[in-house]
């Protein structure tokens, strides 16, 4: 399941400096995960070579494009929501096109232009390089769908355009793809197998955002425990290269510590891991490295084994309790966040119990917290009843989030008294006099702004903290600057 941005507030839009050379507008909004947002990062850069500047002002724009997600139903009524407001404007400006990207494109194809009358353009995760074929399509007066899966793209050859970027912190793509067919999941369905990207691409890629400036990259995929480079090609084909092929392959553990030796300044994070993917030797290679930020999101969906099979984790309760053991061993250090799943079909009180002692026995440093939506086209879907009432989804996922919560205040105020150091990022929403940043932890850290700059590392001695945030005072320039 991936990591899923707040969809409450409204999409992001990119907005891209105007290039004289670029005559039409393009306003693109993204929802739900990182991916996505790294995505539209990568269809600016494809338009942008195509003739299109990225605007923020909606009327202006020749072409509106929203990247939606299909994970849960929420998202997917957010950006219906939005899609309204995208034709009441078309009808003032009628020479304006509408595209849908992303997984609700691959999920619905065809079947958005009928339901979404005032649509003229649905494209597919891996169909962003033939952007500029079907505008031409739509500018001809022809609605225009490509949604076809690939087996090999990774958009490795895209410089992706930074947008609303604070210059700071930026996502590189390394996968594309999952494998793991978790019933409760969308993504396989709408973004294909399992597949890599080459290291080298990967390297050259942070290298140009060193240069520009940047100080932490987080490396993105479904399932970045799953990387693995052999020369192109899926990862469940990896049996059938050649021996010269398997003997230099690089796997997630390697791929990491490539980064960490080639960029020693820069900070490194990832997103997401499968527990059933995660190894010791990535363990031991984010110990091995200061520049490895000492956060994992690990999500675990369900804390009974009965659910997991239902969901078809590959995975036990047990097995999830040795890896939290592993990691706590050899980085006591290091925080772990989860996602979960509230009211899964057949759940039981019992199930539900067997979640919360799970919570108990690891105490999350923070989560992402849901009741279950049936996803239509997953084997959840097809196969099993959605039979836990609503009212009882909507306890249980109170009773998840108020146990997180006090074990948020519980991995906090264990940072009480350290000085930790942190990379600035930006103002602090509450107060203009006060830096925000993060500390390798992934908690988030205010403290006052003196002399400091977004970008710098600075080492902050904790002093006070609520159950998300670490509030501090800054005593010194870090050594990484």
């Amino acid at each position: 399941m991936e990591k899923i941005i707040d969809e409450n507030k409204q999409g992001e839009s990119l907005i891209l400096d105007d290039k004289k050379t670029n005559s039409r507008k393009l306003y693109i909004e993204s929802y739900g995960c990182q991916m996505n947002f790294s995505d539209s990062e990568i269809v600016a850069s494809i338009l942008s070579e195509a003739g299109f500047n990225t605007t923020n002002n909606i009327e202006d724009a020749d072409l509106v494009l929203v990247n939606t997600c299909s994970i849960r139903e929420k998202a997917e009524q957010t950006v219906r929501k939005r899609l309204e407001k995208y034709n009441a404007i078309k009808r003032i400006n009628p020479g304006m096109k509408i595209g849908v990207l992303g997984c609700m494109a691959e999920r619905l194809k065809s079947k958005f232009l009928e339901e979404e009358k005032m649509i003229d353009l649905v494209v597919g995760p891996d169909a962003y390089k033939d952007l500029p074929n079907l505008i031409a399509e739509v500018d001809e007066g022809r609605n225009a769908v490509n949604v076809i899966l690939s087996k090999e793209e990774t958009y490795g050859d895209i410089a992706p355009v930074r947008l609303n970027s604070n210059g700071v912190t930026a996502f590189v793509s390394i996968t594309r793809g999952c494998d793991n067919m978790c019933t409760f999941c969308v993504v396989p369905f709408t973004r294909g197998r399992e597949r890599s990207r080459d290291p080298q691409s990967i390297l050259s890629e942070i290298q140009d955002l060193w240069e520009k400036g940047f100080k932490e990259v987080t490396l993105l995929g479904q399932n970045v425990d799953s990387y693995l480079w052999y020369g192109g090609g899926l990862k469940k084909d990896f049996e059938k290269a050649s021996e010269i092929q398997k003997a230099t392959a690089v796997n997630f553990a390697g791929l990491l510590e490539l980064c960490a030796k080639s960029q020693p300044k820069m900070r490194f994070r990832f997103s997401t891991s499968n527990p059933q993917d995660m190894t010791l030797d990535v363990i031991e290679t984010m110990a091995k490295y200061s520049n490895i930020c000492k956060y994992i999101h690990l999500p675990v969906q369900s804390g009974s084994d009965k659910i997991l099979r239902a969901m078809n984790r590959q995975h036990t309760r047990e097995e999830y309790f040795n890896l939290i053991n592993n990691i706590r061993e050899i980085m006591p250090d290091c925080s772990i966040s989860q996602d979960m799943i509230a009211g899964f079909p057949t759940e039981t009180e019992d199930d539900h119990k067997d979640t919360l002692s799970l919570m108990e026995y690891v105490k999350y440093d923070f989560g992402f917290m849901f009741a279950y939506s049936e996803r239509p086209g997953t084997l959840a879907e097809r196969k099993l009843n959605d039979d836990v009432p609503e009212d009882i989804k909507k306890r249980r996922l109170n009773e998840i989030i108020q146990l997180q919560q006090k074990h948020g205040l519980y991995r906090t105020r264990q940072h009480l008294g350290k000085i930790e150091e942190v990379l600035i990022e930006k103002p602090s929403k509450k107060s203009n006099e006060h830096w925000s940043g993060r500390n390798s932890q992934n908690t988030v850290v205010v403290f006052p702004k003196e002399h400091y700059k977004v970008g710098e590392f600075v080492d902050v001695k904790i002093t006070d903290c609520t159950s998300a945030t670490l509030i501090g005072e800054a005593v010194s320039y870090s050594k990484n600057n």
